[in-house]
């Protein structure tokens, strides 16, 4: 089945997503500043493998709703990615999720295993297993500059031009090709849209919830980029929190591996989707 554009209602959000092939179904959660375009690569390969590829537009990116409630933190984040599963018709689903998908993913395991079949999460290692450190801060200082008053004000007056300098910082040895930042900065420019992504950061708190704080109970596989700006040894440091099979991919690139080397991030990410649905 070609790629498809399908709307549902989750969570009291109307959600667009991409959907291609049939399948076990298969959930890519997007991150910041992406869109379901980053899964280009992936949802063909994942099809072809035999799965149902259905990436979302996550809440508040449009074409997606943008709640008024403005509820954009991570338990709200991981009952989406629930809530998406059980509207596309399915009971369990691998979940795949990359930077604030990633997060949305640990929430979601943590809420309910049960609908989880496989946890994939990329370039985030489990949140309760992170230390602050002076060297992890300064990395991270955009957790800090993109949750100020005003952040959606001046990334507009510069055009978007921030969204292009973030995805280098995040990725330093990535020659980023033309074009690639084109999807989400269409998606910023609509209204409320750039707003409720900055939400994302606007909402997080400091200590994991909960839900993000239990161990995983389900199968488990961790993308790690070995120049991303939290190291692959963070990943190591994080195998207590997980209490069934947790592997470790370690890939070359940082924050956006996954796009930097699309080839072998879709080899390693259909056979860890095949071998889970085996």
């Amino acid at each position: 089945m070609p790629a498809q554009t399908l709307e549902v209602r989750a969570n009291d959000v109307d959600f667009t997503c991409i959907e291609e092939g049939a399948g076990p179904l298969v959930l890519l959660l997007h991150g910041f500043p992406d869109t379901p375009q980053t899964w280009d690569a992936a949802r063909p390969a994942l099809a072809a493998a035999g799965f149902r590829a259905v990436s979302p537009f996550m809440r508040g990116y449009a074409p997606t709703g943008v709640p008024a409630a403005q509820d954009y933190d991570t338990d709200t984040l991981g009952k989406d990615a629930l809530a998406l599963i059980e509207a596309l018709g399915e009971r369990r689903a691998i979940v795949v999720g990359h930077d604030w998908g990633a997060s949305a993913a640990f929430s979601a395991v943590g809420l309910d295993p049960s609908r989880i079949r496989l946890l994939v999460t990329i370039a985030i290692p489990h949140p309760a297993s992170l230390r602050p450190n002076p060297v992890l801060l300064w990395k991270t200082r955009h957790f800090f500059s993109l949750r100020r008053k005003g952040a959606a004000r001046w990334i507009r007056a510069g055009e978007l031009a921030h969204v292009d300098e973030l995805v280098q910082r995040w990725s330093p040895a990535w020659k980023v090709p033309p074009g690639e930042t084109d999807a989400v900065k269409r998606a910023f420019r609509e209204p409320g849209c750039l707003e409720a992504a900055l939400g994302y950061y606007r909402a997080l708190r400091f200590r994991p919830s909960s839900a993000q704080r239990r161990r995983v109970e389900v199968q488990a596989v961790a993308f790690a980029g070995e120049t991303d700006i939290v190291p692959p040894s963070a990943y190591e440091r994080a195998r207590s929190r997980y209490a069934a099979s947790y592997e470790i991919v370690r890939l070359p690139g940082g924050h956006f591996m996954h796009r930097e080397h699309p080839e072998r991030f879709v080899r390693e990410l259909v056979r860890v989707c095949s071998a889970a649905s085996a």
